[in-house]
């Protein structure tokens, strides 16, 4: 389908493609009206200017002609008044081939005349025949346009918006079954806050978890409002009932400002407004969740991955520090360890001394016990009592026999 804008209203409408080819032809067919015009006056004007010259120049050579035989024939007219029979015959003839030349001239005009005469009345009856046509769809569309403005006109504002609202809606469930089957697309019914948006979606992994959240505002308006509102006009509230519902991005579904190239091209990001936000046309209402969807998969895709690295390094990490604090505590165990050894190593040296030493003096006593008991056998009463008289009397009146 071909796009065409209307001149006077400026309505673009479609057309299919015999309707535009004929469109087409028209402006072709009225171009070549053009150029048969110019051509034709064209065609005019070199004709006399042909016929100017060929009649100038045919008296011109006449008149040359006839001065020059005519001096001739003055000349010999006495001389060759024989020859006067053919020279007119010759004359006549010469004029004869010219009037020939001028007639045949004369009829090629003519033909070509009736030939653009005939081809002026097919392009006329082709221009009707185009412009009858086009007029008719013109029609037609002009007919469409009045009753889809009439019904609009009928409608209030809250029920454009519900009628733009139950189009994404029923474009949502469509594709459900298909390609959301996890997700959850709904009104956004909970004004507690003051405020709420239209609709909500939010879509879930095989885990539960939550991969996506769209706030969703539907805006239309009826061509008969005074009062023309801009899609920057909602962007502040939007933005505000995605915070409070707790929603990642925010889309404006909008028919405002229809003439707009700006939002009649696509998707329009207006993250110079707020972040993560989006002003659409309801065509690209399914485009733009699929776009969005996908987009948070591969960042669900590259997070797993990124997790899995961070798991690793955090299994690396954990591992280094149960190692370096083995280390710090074998260290520490080691060099209470040590020193204790040493102490231990120390005392016993300091036993070994004393007991050295005691060993020394056991051997140093048991020389004098041995000393001591080499005296003690070797002391007799004969030793104790020598230079002693009266030990020596005792003794020996102890060995005297008692008397009976």
């Amino acid at each position: 389908m071909q796009e065409i804008k209307c001149p006077k209203c400026g309505e673009v409408f479609k057309v299919d493609e015999s309707g535009y080819a004929a469109i087409v032809k028209q402006v072709r067919d009225e171009e070549f009206s053009k150029e048969i015009e110019s051509r034709q006056i064209q065609f005019e004007s070199e004709k006399n200017n042909a016929l100017q010259i060929a009649k100038f120049e045919a008296e011109k050579e006449l008149n040359e002609k006839l001065s020059k035989k005519e001096a001739e024939i003055t000349d010999l007219k006495n001389k060759i008044s024989s020859f006067n029979k053919d020279k007119e015959i010759e004359i006549t003839k010469l004029l004869a081939d010219k009037q020939a030349e001028l007639t045949e001239k004369e009829s090629k005009i003519a033909k070509l005349n009736n030939d653009i005469t005939l081809t002026e009345k097919e392009c006329q009856l082709r221009e009707q025949t185009i412009k009858d046509k086009y007029e008719e769809r013109l029609r037609f569309k002009d007919e469409e346009i009045e009753r889809y403005k009439d019904f609009k006109a009928k409608l209030s504002t809250k029920m454009l918006g519900e009628t733009l609202e139950q189009h994404c809606e029923l474009s949502f469930e469509q594709l459900r079954a298909t390609g959301f089957k996890s997700a959850y697309f709904g009104k956004d019914n909970d004004a507690k806050t003051g405020s709420k948006g239209d609709y909500i979606y939010r879509d879930y992994d095989l885990n539960g978890n939550e991969l996506i959240s769209i706030m969703f505002e539907m805006k239309n308006e009826a061509d008969t409002t005074s009062t023309k509102k801009k899609n920057t006009d909602f962007l502040k509230e939007l933005n505000k009932d995605r915070t409070e519902k707790k929603c990642e991005y925010a889309v404006l579904v909008s028919m405002l400002e229809p003439e707009s190239e700006l939002y009649n091209g696509g998707i329009v990001d207006m993250s110079h407004y707020y972040e993560k936000m989006y002003v659409i046309r309801p065509q690209f209402f399914i485009p733009m969740i699929t776009i969005l969807r996908n987009a948070a998969l591969n960042s669900l895709e590259y997070k797993q991955e990124l997790e899995l690295v961070r798991s690793q390094n955090i299994d690396v990490s954990n591992f280094e520090a149960a190692m370096n604090d083995f280390k710090d505590k074998f260290s520490k165990n080691y060099e209470l360890a040590s020193k204790k050894f040493k102490t231990a190593i120390e005392e016993i040296d300091k036993t070994i001394d004393h007991l050295q030493k005691t060993k020394e003096a056991l051997l140093s006593s048991e020389n004098n016990l041995r000393l001591a008991n080499n005296k003690a056998e070797d002391l007799s009463i004969k030793k104790l009592t020598k230079n002693n008289p009266t030990m020596q009397a005792k003794f020996e009146a102890l060995k005297l026999p008692k008397k009976k």
